[in-house]
């Protein structure tokens, strides 16, 4: 039986994300923005929370765990850098560690950059992963804690998956994004085509999330700080550092 997702938007702009296993009955938060409405989705499908599974310290992304674990006796599970910051955790993890969920298994990718300890979550055999705010639809994380050489090795990481992965990520941001991706890479006429459509889905009240891989490889600029394009229009003698400038661009943007 195939794991189910179930996604909700919670407070003013994040998305919660609910995973189920239905052979085992297990249920995995990944992240807890908002404890109150994660229990009220997960008795709504009538699922039991066994699981949190964080991605970084962040409190509209740790915030709700020691409500839920309260609630439920989960198990929480957490970034090992980030863990000094986060409530409840009952296990860390580190890249390449491995998590399960029933009968699935899901790797950990070390994706710093955001914070330190950022995290996703990779289920190869279901094509998905749960990015947080390492990666965002045409984005990416606003660099708080780290540095530019490891957020652009998290990147690599990320757009080193299979191209037909679904990424599910925290924020509603994508239309944002896309404003300031076209300004980046004017030329870039897929780019140009996925922006019109997500405005479209956006005056429609439709979520842009989660998005696939593949089109974020052609379309996300900060995925291609290493293409000729970005090179050329942002400088740099590195992808490093044409990713940096990318970065500190959309800061100002």
């Amino acid at each position: 039986m195939a794991l189910q997702v179930h996604q909700f938007p919670c407070l003013s702009d994040n998305y919660g994300f609910l995973l189920h296993d239905p052979a085992s009955g297990e249920t995995a938060c990944i992240d807890t923005p908002d404890a109150a409405e994660y229990l009220r989705q997960a008795d709504a499908k009538g699922w039991r929370i066994t699981h949190i599974w964080n991605t970084h310290w962040h409190p509209d992304h740790a915030g709700g765990n020691a409500a839920i674990k309260a609630a439920t006796g989960c198990t929480v599970i957490a970034p090992a850098v980030d863990a000094p910051k986060i409530a409840a955790v009952d296990r860390t993890v580190a890249n390449r560690d491995r998590v399960t969920l029933g009968d699935w298994s899901a790797e950990v990718i070390d994706v710093g950059g955001h914070t330190l300890g950022h995290i996703a979550y990779h289920l190869p055999e279901a094509g998905l992963a749960f990015v947080g705010d390492a990666l965002f639809a045409l984005g990416c994380g606003r660099m708080f804690e780290g540095t530019a050489p490891q957020f652009w090795a998290s990147l690599v990481r990320l757009r080193n998956l299979a191209p037909e992965t679904t990424l599910y990520c925290a924020h509603e941001y994508t239309q944002s994004n896309a404003r300031f991706a076209r300004h980046a890479d004017p030329d870039n006429v897929e780019l140009q085509l996925y922006a019109a459509e997500i405005d479209a889905r956006r005056a429609r009240g439709e979520r842009t999330v989660p998005m696939g891989l593949a089109r974020e490889l052609a379309t996300n600029p900060f995925l291609r700080a290493d293409a000729e394009a970005l090179r050329n229009r942002w400088g740099g003698a590195s992808p490093i550092e044409t990713f940096a400038a990318l970065r500190a661009a959309k800061d100002a943007f």
